[in-house]
């Protein structure tokens, strides 16, 4: 399965006021679901075209009916449960978003279509030439967070393989509910792999029980067993997020520790890596990338508005290149411009200019 183009984003937009005010409406009470979902159809319709306009092939809602990237989708699934993320301010006046609680209570089971819903009213505005995505978080999510303890061992005595299996299948009955209304592109947002790339991530994880260097190989499996549900015929990707809540992230370090489990083993058909500035490490890990499948590299940040230079973007991409094969590379920016509904501290204009430049920039090294 290959991209709808050698560049592509990563999902998230920065959301207009007037939605902002909507859904701080629908929080107060002032007005109902309905009301709510027209102005988010209102502004869905809008930033499909601004997609459109500045020459984009992947389309996505900008995750415009999301408070936040993850929880709002796993909440949905039959036997899990979440609490709201707290944000938390630093000694030095930044905030950053406490990591949600996220339990796993009971059997997990696809209680009802998440997505095919929000997707049919996008393919509806997805013009011909265009490939709508949806994104939708990991399923390691519902592991990594809090380990064995944050999963009911009256539920799942042993979480293996009985856990991963169930969350697989409600995961593949998802894939398959959006594959029967037309859906093609589904990408997993995953953090887990990337704080495990991270010490103090992964001195966290060695607390609670779990073994940092096993872990990547297990969630491969894990992925590998949604993969075994997945329609033929589309094309599943996973971006690796190192935190990006107002403009702040959350781990950083190489991706060697997690490079061989995610490239080499996970049958993913791309992989959207984060190397917006030096917290991601070398490119050296590409080289567990195997033929037939795609690493995007996310290059430009969307963080702050500062624009990359394209000559500095073409130098990072032969670097990359030494690595893995060009013909096996993309480009993106490194993540969305607002994983939660609080937006990246970055300007709309900013926005625009840096996917432009991404796709010129692609357009000039791998032509158009």
């Amino acid at each position: 399965m290959q991209l709808p183009a050698r560049y592509d984003h990563v999902g998230s937009f920065l959301r207009p006021q007037y939605l902002l005010e909507a859904r701080d409406k629908k929080a107060k009470g002032e007005i109902g679901a309905e009301a709510l979902r027209e102005v988010e159809d209102k502004a869905i319709a809008e930033i499909v075209k601004f997609q459109q306009d500045v020459g984009l092939k992947s389309i996505t809602d900008g995750e415009f009916r999301r408070t936040y990237f993850h929880i709002d989708f796993l909440e949905q699934l039959g036997g899990v449960k979440t609490d709201i993320p707290v944000t938390v301010k630093k000694a030095d006046g930044t905030e950053e978003l406490a990591p949600p609680v996220i339990r796993v209570i009971d059997k997990v089971r696809h209680a009802k279509d998440i997505q095919r819903a929000d997707f049919e009213y996008l393919k509806g505005q997805v013009a011909a030439g265009c490939t709508p995505k949806v994104t939708i978080p990991s399923p390691t999510m519902l592991h990594f967070r809090g380990g064995r303890a944050g999963i009911s061992k009256t539920a799942y005595p042993e979480l293996d393989p009985a856990f991963y299996d169930d969350v697989a299948k409600a995961y593949g009955d998802e894939l398959k509910s959006l594959y029967d209304a037309g859906c093609r592109y589904v990408q997993m947002d995953d953090t887990n792999l990337a704080y495990l790339c991270d010490e103090k991530m992964r001195e966290a994880a060695r607390q609670r029980g779990d073994d940092p260097n096993e872990l990547p190989h297990r969630y491969a499996g894990f992925i590998n067993k949604v993969v075994a549900h997945k329609p033929e015929g589309m094309l599943l990707a996973m971006h690796l997020c190192r935190g990006n809540f107002k403009s702040t992230h959350a781990a950083a370090g190489n991706y060697e520790p997690v490079a061989e489990a995610l490239l080499a083993e996970m049958n993913l058909d791309a992989f959207f890596l984060e190397y917006d500035d030096d917290r991601s490490g070398d490119f050296r890990p590409l080289r567990f990338l195997p033929k037939g499948k795609t690493v995007v590299l996310g290059l430009v940040t969307t963080k702050f508005g500062e624009m990359e230079s394209k000559d500095e973007l073409k130098r990072r991409i032969d670097e990359a290149a030494r690595h893995a094969p060009l013909e096996q590379l993309a480009l993106s920016p490194q993540c969305g411009f607002s994983s939660t509904v609080h937006g990246n501290n970055i300007a709309v204009e900013a926005q625009r200019q840096k996917l432009r430049l991404v796709i010129e920039t692609a357009q000039e090294v791998w032509g158009s």
